[in-house]
Protein backbone atom coordinates (compact mmCIF):
# COMPACT_ATOMS: atom_id res chain seq x y z
CA UNK A 1 0.00 0.00 0.00
CA UNK A 2 1.44 3.30 -0.47
CA UNK A 3 2.07 5.66 1.82
CA UNK A 4 2.09 8.92 -0.71
CA UNK A 5 -0.81 11.47 0.26
CA UNK A 6 -0.31 13.63 -2.71
CA UNK A 7 0.97 13.02 -6.11
CA UNK A 8 1.99 16.55 -8.26
CA UNK A 9 1.48 15.87 -11.69
CA UNK A 10 3.41 18.21 -14.55
CA UNK A 11 2.67 16.94 -17.94
CA UNK A 12 6.15 17.78 -20.38
CA UNK A 13 7.22 18.14 -23.71
CA UNK A 14 10.44 19.72 -24.26
CA UNK A 15 10.51 21.83 -21.04
CA UNK A 16 14.78 22.22 -19.74
CA UNK A 17 13.94 25.94 -19.32
CA UNK A 18 11.74 25.66 -16.63
CA UNK A 19 11.13 21.85 -14.87
CA UNK A 20 13.50 21.89 -12.62
CA UNK A 21 12.35 25.64 -11.27
CA UNK A 22 8.58 23.93 -10.98
CA UNK A 23 10.14 20.79 -9.20
CA UNK A 24 12.05 22.42 -7.01
CA UNK A 25 9.00 24.65 -5.64
CA UNK A 26 6.91 21.58 -5.36
CA UNK A 27 9.28 19.58 -3.54
CA UNK A 28 10.50 22.97 -1.17
CA UNK A 29 6.65 22.92 -0.03
CA UNK A 30 6.39 19.43 0.39
CA UNK A 31 9.29 19.61 2.31
CA UNK A 32 7.81 22.55 4.22
CA UNK A 33 4.00 21.10 4.34
CA UNK A 34 4.59 17.70 6.14
CA UNK A 35 2.96 16.19 3.08
CA UNK A 36 3.88 12.78 1.60
CA UNK A 37 4.29 14.16 -1.76
CA UNK A 38 5.93 12.63 -5.45
CA UNK A 39 6.25 14.60 -7.98
CA UNK A 40 5.31 12.92 -11.03
CA UNK A 41 6.17 13.72 -14.71
CA UNK A 42 4.17 12.69 -17.29
CA UNK A 43 7.01 12.64 -20.59
CA UNK A 44 5.01 13.35 -24.47
CA UNK A 45 7.91 12.44 -25.89
CA UNK A 46 10.50 15.26 -24.52
CA UNK A 47 13.94 15.10 -26.81
CA UNK A 48 15.69 18.20 -24.68
CA UNK A 49 16.88 15.72 -22.05
CA UNK A 50 13.76 16.96 -19.72
CA UNK A 51 13.38 13.27 -18.54
CA UNK A 52 17.19 13.27 -17.19
CA UNK A 53 16.85 16.76 -15.50
CA UNK A 54 13.44 15.45 -13.23
CA UNK A 55 14.59 12.24 -12.31
CA UNK A 56 17.93 14.35 -11.25
CA UNK A 57 16.08 16.04 -8.70
CA UNK A 58 14.14 12.93 -7.46
CA UNK A 59 10.61 13.26 -9.75
CA UNK A 60 9.05 10.34 -10.97
CA UNK A 61 9.19 10.12 -14.99
CA UNK A 62 6.37 8.45 -16.62
CA UNK A 63 6.68 8.22 -20.29
CA UNK A 64 3.59 8.23 -22.16
CA UNK A 65 3.87 7.92 -26.41
CA UNK A 66 0.54 8.81 -27.02
CA UNK A 67 0.74 12.39 -27.88
CA UNK A 68 -1.45 15.33 -26.62
CA UNK A 69 -1.80 17.22 -23.48
CA UNK A 70 -4.88 15.05 -22.48
CA UNK A 71 -3.21 11.87 -22.86
CA UNK A 72 0.24 13.25 -20.61
CA UNK A 73 -2.47 14.11 -18.19
CA UNK A 74 -4.29 10.69 -18.30
CA UNK A 75 -1.74 8.52 -17.99
CA UNK A 76 -0.27 10.37 -15.77
CA UNK A 77 -3.28 10.30 -12.88
CA UNK A 78 -3.31 6.35 -13.95
CA UNK A 79 0.34 6.08 -12.57
CA UNK A 80 0.47 8.51 -9.36
CA UNK A 81 0.31 6.92 -6.68
CA UNK A 82 -1.05 9.85 -4.82
CA UNK A 83 -4.62 9.67 -3.04
CA UNK A 84 -4.80 13.13 -3.70
CA UNK A 85 -3.28 14.57 -7.28
CA UNK A 86 -2.57 18.38 -8.29
CA UNK A 87 -1.88 18.73 -11.80
CA UNK A 88 -0.11 21.92 -13.88
CA UNK A 89 1.84 23.17 -16.45
CA UNK A 90 5.95 22.67 -16.21
CA UNK A 91 6.58 25.92 -17.58
CA UNK A 92 7.10 28.21 -14.52
CA UNK A 93 3.44 29.70 -14.86
CA UNK A 94 1.77 27.97 -11.97
CA UNK A 95 3.46 28.64 -8.25
CA UNK A 96 4.09 24.97 -7.33
CA UNK A 97 5.63 26.03 -4.03
CA UNK A 98 1.84 27.30 -2.62
CA UNK A 99 -0.28 24.22 -2.58
CA UNK A 100 -1.86 24.45 0.64
CA UNK A 101 -5.73 25.84 0.01
CA UNK A 102 -5.60 22.70 -2.33
CA UNK A 103 -4.39 20.02 -0.07
CA UNK A 104 -7.18 21.89 2.49
CA UNK A 105 -10.09 21.02 -0.10
CA UNK A 106 -8.87 17.84 -0.63
CA UNK A 107 -9.24 17.15 3.01
CA UNK A 108 -12.14 18.43 3.41
CA UNK A 109 -13.56 16.02 0.90
CA UNK A 110 -13.86 18.20 -2.36
CA UNK A 111 -13.22 15.58 -5.18
CA UNK A 112 -12.39 18.48 -7.33
CA UNK A 113 -10.57 21.84 -6.50
CA UNK A 114 -10.12 24.16 -8.90
CA UNK A 115 -7.48 27.26 -9.53
CA UNK A 116 -9.03 30.79 -10.38
CA UNK A 117 -6.40 33.05 -11.60
CA UNK A 118 -8.41 35.67 -11.76
CA UNK A 119 -8.89 35.85 -8.04
CA UNK A 120 -5.35 35.11 -7.33
CA UNK A 121 -3.85 37.53 -9.83
CA UNK A 122 -2.66 37.61 -13.59
CA UNK A 123 0.83 38.85 -13.81
CA UNK A 124 1.46 41.45 -16.96
CA UNK A 125 2.22 39.58 -20.26
CA UNK A 126 1.17 36.42 -18.20
CA UNK A 127 -2.06 35.50 -20.63
CA UNK A 128 -2.88 37.55 -24.16
CA UNK A 129 -5.64 40.43 -23.85
CA UNK A 130 -7.79 38.02 -25.98
CA UNK A 131 -8.01 34.79 -23.44
CA UNK A 132 -8.47 37.36 -20.64
CA UNK A 133 -10.74 39.47 -21.60
CA UNK A 134 -12.68 37.53 -24.72
CA UNK A 135 -11.88 33.58 -24.69
CA UNK A 136 -11.52 32.80 -20.44
CA UNK A 137 -14.85 34.87 -19.80
CA UNK A 138 -16.61 34.26 -22.66
CA UNK A 139 -15.89 29.87 -22.49
CA UNK A 140 -16.49 30.12 -18.86
CA UNK A 141 -19.76 31.32 -19.30
CA UNK A 142 -20.75 29.03 -21.96
CA UNK A 143 -19.48 26.47 -19.48
CA UNK A 144 -21.95 27.44 -16.45
CA UNK A 145 -24.61 28.08 -18.66
CA UNK A 146 -24.61 24.60 -20.41
CA UNK A 147 -23.36 22.60 -17.10
CA UNK A 148 -24.88 24.44 -14.35
CA UNK A 149 -20.78 24.53 -13.24
CA UNK A 150 -19.59 26.31 -10.42
CA UNK A 151 -16.27 27.13 -11.57
CA UNK A 152 -15.36 30.67 -12.40
CA UNK A 153 -12.24 30.07 -14.39
CA UNK A 154 -13.16 26.87 -16.34
CA UNK A 155 -9.74 26.34 -17.88
CA UNK A 156 -7.29 26.97 -14.97
CA UNK A 157 -4.74 24.83 -15.73
CA UNK A 158 -3.76 24.32 -11.99
CA UNK A 159 -6.33 21.76 -10.04
CA UNK A 160 -6.40 18.96 -8.07
CA UNK A 161 -8.64 16.10 -7.07
CA UNK A 162 -9.12 12.91 -5.63
CA UNK A 163 -7.69 9.59 -7.69
CA UNK A 164 -11.03 8.06 -6.86
CA UNK A 165 -12.64 11.29 -8.80
CA UNK A 166 -10.41 10.32 -11.49
CA UNK A 167 -11.33 6.80 -11.80
CA UNK A 168 -15.24 7.41 -11.85
CA UNK A 169 -14.93 10.50 -14.11
CA UNK A 170 -13.56 8.09 -17.01
CA UNK A 171 -12.27 10.79 -19.23
CA UNK A 172 -11.77 9.94 -22.34
CA UNK A 173 -10.05 13.14 -24.83
CA UNK A 174 -6.79 13.06 -25.79
CA UNK A 175 -6.18 16.79 -26.42
CA UNK A 176 -6.60 20.14 -24.91
CA UNK A 177 -10.34 19.33 -24.24
CA UNK A 178 -8.96 16.99 -21.39
CA UNK A 179 -9.54 20.19 -19.26
CA UNK A 180 -12.70 21.17 -20.21
CA UNK A 181 -14.01 16.95 -20.15
CA UNK A 182 -13.01 16.88 -16.41
CA UNK A 183 -14.46 19.89 -15.24
CA UNK A 184 -17.79 19.23 -17.19
CA UNK A 185 -17.79 15.89 -16.36
CA UNK A 186 -17.62 16.45 -12.35
CA UNK A 187 -20.31 19.09 -12.39
CA UNK A 188 -22.27 16.25 -14.19
CA UNK A 189 -21.84 13.37 -12.12
CA UNK A 190 -22.63 16.04 -8.74
CA UNK A 191 -18.87 15.70 -7.51
CA UNK A 192 -18.09 18.29 -4.88
CA UNK A 193 -16.10 20.99 -6.44
CA UNK A 194 -14.05 24.04 -5.05
CA UNK A 195 -12.43 26.68 -6.74
CA UNK A 196 -9.29 28.53 -4.48
CA UNK A 197 -7.50 31.70 -5.94
CA UNK A 198 -3.78 31.01 -7.48
CA UNK A 199 -1.54 33.13 -9.29
CA UNK A 200 -0.59 33.42 -12.88
CA UNK A 201 2.97 34.40 -13.90
CA UNK A 202 4.52 34.69 -17.27
CA UNK A 203 6.11 31.28 -18.49
CA UNK A 204 9.78 31.17 -18.49
CA UNK A 205 10.35 29.61 -21.41
CA UNK A 206 12.04 31.23 -24.82
CA UNK A 207 10.15 29.53 -27.14
CA UNK A 208 6.46 29.72 -27.89
CA UNK A 209 4.02 28.15 -25.86
CA UNK A 210 2.27 24.73 -27.25
CA UNK A 211 -1.19 26.51 -26.98
CA UNK A 212 -2.30 27.90 -29.31
CA UNK A 213 -5.23 30.57 -28.64
CA UNK A 214 -7.61 30.61 -31.09
CA UNK A 215 -7.36 26.76 -32.40
CA UNK A 216 -7.51 25.75 -29.04
CA UNK A 217 -10.33 27.75 -28.03
CA UNK A 218 -12.20 26.87 -30.87
CA UNK A 219 -11.69 22.88 -29.45
CA UNK A 220 -12.61 23.73 -26.38
CA UNK A 221 -15.89 25.35 -27.36
CA UNK A 222 -16.64 22.91 -29.94
CA UNK A 223 -16.10 20.24 -27.23
CA UNK A 224 -18.85 22.18 -24.51
CA UNK A 225 -21.65 22.12 -27.13
CA UNK A 226 -21.22 18.90 -28.56
CA UNK A 227 -21.25 17.56 -24.69
CA UNK A 228 -24.44 19.27 -24.40
CA UNK A 229 -26.75 17.77 -27.07
CA UNK A 230 -29.90 19.13 -25.14
CA UNK A 231 -28.91 22.81 -25.82
CA UNK A 232 -27.05 22.18 -28.99
CA UNK A 233 -29.81 20.19 -30.95
CA UNK A 234 -32.83 19.16 -28.74
CA UNK A 235 -33.72 22.69 -27.04
CA UNK A 236 -33.64 24.70 -30.88
CA UNK A 237 -35.19 21.77 -32.59
CA UNK A 238 -37.71 21.43 -29.90
CA UNK A 239 -38.02 25.44 -30.51
CA UNK A 240 -38.62 25.50 -34.80
CA UNK A 241 -40.35 22.54 -34.63
CA UNK A 242 -42.97 24.68 -32.40
CA UNK A 243 -43.26 27.63 -34.10
CA UNK A 244 -43.21 25.71 -37.37
CA UNK A 245 -45.87 23.55 -36.26
CA UNK A 246 -47.66 26.68 -35.46
CA UNK A 247 -47.68 28.34 -38.51
CA UNK A 248 -48.12 25.09 -40.63
CA UNK A 249 -51.31 23.86 -38.92
CA UNK A 250 -52.54 28.18 -39.37
CA UNK A 251 -51.82 28.08 -43.27
CA UNK A 252 -52.99 24.13 -43.94
CA UNK A 253 -56.80 24.87 -44.49
CA UNK A 254 -56.07 28.65 -46.20
CA UNK A 255 -54.62 31.59 -46.24
CA UNK A 256 -54.40 33.84 -43.24
CA UNK A 257 -53.95 37.54 -42.88
CA UNK A 258 -51.78 39.24 -40.83
CA UNK A 259 -52.49 43.01 -41.11
CA UNK A 260 -51.41 43.65 -44.69
CA UNK A 261 -49.03 40.37 -45.11
CA UNK A 262 -51.08 37.21 -46.45
CA UNK A 263 -49.58 33.90 -45.60
CA UNK A 264 -50.69 31.30 -48.29
CA UNK A 265 -48.75 27.96 -50.24
CA UNK A 266 -45.35 29.41 -50.14
CA UNK A 267 -45.22 30.09 -46.26
CA UNK A 268 -46.19 26.85 -45.76
CA UNK A 269 -43.42 24.91 -47.54
CA UNK A 270 -41.40 26.69 -45.43
CA UNK A 271 -42.86 26.00 -42.45
CA UNK A 272 -42.75 22.39 -44.05
CA UNK A 273 -39.76 22.68 -43.84
CA UNK A 274 -38.67 24.41 -40.59
CA UNK A 275 -40.94 21.15 -38.95
CA UNK A 276 -38.60 18.38 -40.23
CA UNK A 277 -35.17 19.94 -39.11
CA UNK A 278 -36.96 20.65 -35.86
CA UNK A 279 -37.94 16.86 -35.70
CA UNK A 280 -34.71 15.92 -37.43
CA UNK A 281 -32.66 18.00 -34.29
CA UNK A 282 -34.69 16.42 -31.81
CA UNK A 283 -34.00 13.22 -32.82
CA UNK A 284 -30.30 13.64 -33.13
CA UNK A 285 -30.22 14.79 -29.89
CA UNK A 286 -31.53 11.50 -28.61
CA UNK A 287 -29.29 9.59 -30.19
CA UNK A 288 -26.19 11.69 -29.93
CA UNK A 289 -26.90 11.87 -25.30
CA UNK A 290 -27.98 7.64 -25.98
CA UNK A 291 -24.87 7.45 -27.16
CA UNK A 292 -22.55 9.65 -24.55
CA UNK A 293 -24.54 7.02 -22.15
CA UNK A 294 -23.49 4.30 -23.74
CA UNK A 295 -19.89 4.85 -24.02
CA UNK A 296 -19.63 6.62 -20.85
CA UNK A 297 -19.04 9.34 -21.75
CA UNK A 298 -22.28 11.41 -20.31
CA UNK A 299 -23.54 10.26 -17.12
CA UNK A 300 -27.49 8.44 -17.32
CA UNK A 301 -29.94 10.14 -18.11
CA UNK A 302 -33.49 7.77 -16.11
CA UNK A 303 -36.25 8.74 -19.47
CA UNK A 304 -33.31 8.12 -22.03
CA UNK A 305 -32.54 4.89 -20.48
CA UNK A 306 -35.60 3.55 -20.41
CA UNK A 307 -35.90 4.71 -23.73
CA UNK A 308 -32.84 2.55 -24.68
CA UNK A 309 -34.11 -0.67 -22.90
CA UNK A 310 -37.30 -0.13 -24.76
CA UNK A 311 -38.14 -2.12 -27.65
CA UNK A 312 -37.46 1.17 -29.46
CA UNK A 313 -36.64 -0.39 -32.62
CA UNK A 314 -39.84 -2.34 -33.08
CA UNK A 315 -41.93 0.80 -31.72
CA UNK A 316 -40.31 3.57 -33.81
CA UNK A 317 -40.11 1.26 -36.90
CA UNK A 318 -43.92 0.90 -36.62
CA UNK A 319 -44.63 4.71 -35.67
CA UNK A 320 -42.36 5.45 -38.96
CA UNK A 321 -44.36 2.99 -41.00
CA UNK A 322 -47.81 4.51 -40.11
CA UNK A 323 -46.51 7.71 -40.84
CA UNK A 324 -44.94 6.97 -43.91
CA UNK A 325 -48.43 5.69 -44.89
CA UNK A 326 -50.44 8.33 -43.68
CA UNK A 327 -48.19 10.07 -46.25
CA UNK A 328 -48.66 8.26 -49.17
CA UNK A 329 -52.27 8.17 -48.29
CA UNK A 330 -52.39 12.07 -49.28
CA UNK A 331 -50.44 11.49 -51.89
CA UNK A 332 -52.73 9.23 -53.39
CA UNK A 333 -55.96 11.19 -52.56
CA UNK A 334 -53.87 14.10 -54.36
CA UNK A 335 -52.61 12.02 -57.42
CA UNK A 336 -56.27 10.63 -58.16
CA UNK A 337 -57.60 14.52 -57.87
CA UNK A 338 -55.07 15.32 -60.50
CA UNK A 339 -56.19 12.73 -62.87
CA UNK A 340 -59.52 14.47 -62.88
CA UNK A 341 -58.20 17.12 -65.01
CA UNK A 342 -56.17 14.76 -67.25
CA UNK A 343 -53.29 15.16 -65.48
CA UNK A 344 -53.18 18.87 -66.72
CA UNK A 345 -51.66 21.99 -65.36
CA UNK A 346 -53.05 22.43 -61.99
CA UNK A 347 -53.66 26.55 -61.31
CA UNK A 348 -54.07 28.58 -58.24
CA UNK A 349 -51.67 26.36 -56.04
CA UNK A 350 -54.84 23.38 -56.09
CA UNK A 351 -53.57 20.48 -54.61
CA UNK A 352 -50.28 21.83 -52.89
CA UNK A 353 -51.82 21.43 -49.58
CA UNK A 354 -52.23 18.09 -49.81
CA UNK A 355 -48.77 17.29 -51.40
CA UNK A 356 -47.03 19.35 -48.88
CA UNK A 357 -49.12 17.16 -46.17
CA UNK A 358 -47.78 14.15 -48.16
CA UNK A 359 -43.94 14.98 -48.43
CA UNK A 360 -44.24 15.77 -44.54
CA UNK A 361 -45.43 12.60 -43.02
CA UNK A 362 -43.52 10.74 -45.39
CA UNK A 363 -40.29 12.43 -44.24
CA UNK A 364 -41.09 12.49 -40.39
CA UNK A 365 -41.85 8.98 -41.02
CA UNK A 366 -38.67 8.16 -42.77
CA UNK A 367 -36.64 10.09 -40.08
CA UNK A 368 -38.53 7.91 -37.28
CA UNK A 369 -37.78 5.01 -39.01
CA UNK A 370 -34.11 5.27 -39.10
CA UNK A 371 -33.91 7.20 -35.97
CA UNK A 372 -35.51 3.83 -34.33
CA UNK A 373 -32.70 2.02 -36.32
CA UNK A 374 -30.16 3.56 -34.64
CA UNK A 375 -31.54 3.99 -31.19
CA UNK A 376 -31.93 0.06 -31.53
CA UNK A 377 -28.62 -0.34 -32.90
CA UNK A 378 -27.38 1.93 -29.70
CA UNK A 379 -29.50 -0.24 -27.38
CA UNK A 380 -27.49 -3.62 -28.19
CA UNK A 381 -25.87 -5.38 -25.35
CA UNK A 382 -22.44 -5.60 -25.75
CA UNK A 383 -19.44 -6.74 -23.30
CA UNK A 384 -17.26 -4.32 -22.94
CA UNK A 385 -13.91 -4.95 -23.16
CA UNK A 386 -11.71 -3.53 -20.25
CA UNK A 387 -9.16 -0.55 -20.70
Amino acid sequence: MSDVQLTILMPCLNEEETLATCIKKANGWAAASGVSVEVLIADNGSTDGSQVIAESLGARVVPVTERGYGSALFHGCVAAKGKWIIMGDADDSYDFSRMDQFVEKLREGFDLVMGNRFLGGIAPGAMPWKNRYIGNPLLTWIGRTLFRCPATDFHCGLRGFSKSAFERMDLRTTGMEFASEMVIKATLFQMEIAEVPTTLSKDGRSRPPHLLPWRDGWRHLRFMLLFSPRWLFVIPGLLLLTISLIVYTAILNGPIQLGGITLDVHTLFFAETGLVLGYLAVCLGAIIRIFGMRERLLPEHKMLERLRLSPVLEIGGGVGVLLVLGGLVFGITAFFSWSTTGFGPLEGGRLLRQVSMSSMLIMLGGITFMSSLIMGFLALPTRRLSD
